[in-house]
């Protein structure tokens, strides 16, 4: 045999094992390279309690200050520094890729009746065609063909059924609980559990919340391109901040 037939030979299973190789280590490499790194779940993490001002405080038994329930009492407001979105999870050629978008774009009220433990009411709405994520063909699809953002442009959720706390939390703790209510995406409506976390000090409060959702309830397609498919199943999450109206 030649010796640039040889050559020519190894060529060509040098190419045929490259593009095996990409086969199986692009995705891989899309998920650890090229997309973006999913955005953490919302989450509060703990804090020391703080010992809050006198007159928004009682110091218990322990001698830990709790929060005087009286102090938030009334009308709480969603302020800047919130955000919502989505988590689902995509398959590249049987690669998982977690997909998170993100938007600021959050409007919300919060009451709270005058035992100062019990929401009664609670609205948020969310500019969805304003959700990004690491990519703008992704976004397009949800923005445009998934979520119909022209005919439905927000996402919306209300509280249906109150939610009470057995007692005053300490200032800055966190406090676990789930809140009832209807969630509203692509103008189909649906009635979802929400696992939230609280933290306030009396003045303002921090809200960090996750509802596990299926997308086709919602009327929602999730695309199946072949190489790559989304899951069914994801995730409305939200990290919020609030002060008092």
């Amino acid at each position: 045999m030649k010796q640039s037939q040889k050559i020519l030979i190894g060529v060509g299973a040098g190419v045929v094992v490259l593009a095996v190789a990409a086969a199986i280590a692009g995705p891989v490499i899309y998920r650890d390279l090229i997309a973006g790194p999913a955005a953490d779940a919302p989450s509060l993490a703990s804090e020391p309690s703080s010992p809050g001002s006198p007159d928004q405080t009682a110091e218990s038994d322990a001698g830990v200050a709790e929060l005087d329930p009286r102090f938030l009492v009334g009308g709480w407001s969603v302020t800047d520094g919130s955000e919502a979105g989505y988590r689902v999870d995509e398959v590249l050629n049987g690669t998982d890729v977690t997909v998170t978008g993100r938007t600021d774009d959050v409007t919300g009220t919060f009451t709270i009746d005058d035992t100062g433990l019990t929401l009664t009411a609670a609205e948020l709405t969310v500019d969805v065609a304003s959700i990004e994520t690491d990519s703008a063909n992704r976004d397009a699809y949800f923005r445009d063909e998934a979520l119909r953002t022209d005919e439905f442009p927000e996402a919306a959720f209300v509280l249906a059924e109150p939610v009470t706390l057995e007692r005053a939390p300490a200032s800055g703790d966190v406090v676990q609980t789930e809140a009832t209510g209807e969630l509203t995406i692509a103008g189909q409506t649906r009635t979802v559990t929400a696992a939230i976390e609280v933290r306030s000090d009396g003045t303002t409060a921090e809200i960090a919340g996750s509802i596990p959702i299926t997308f086709s309830d919602f009327g929602v397609e999730a695309p199946d391109l072949g190489f790559v498919s989304v899951e069914d199943s994801g995730a409305v999450e939200f990290q919020l901040t609030a002060a008092k109206s």
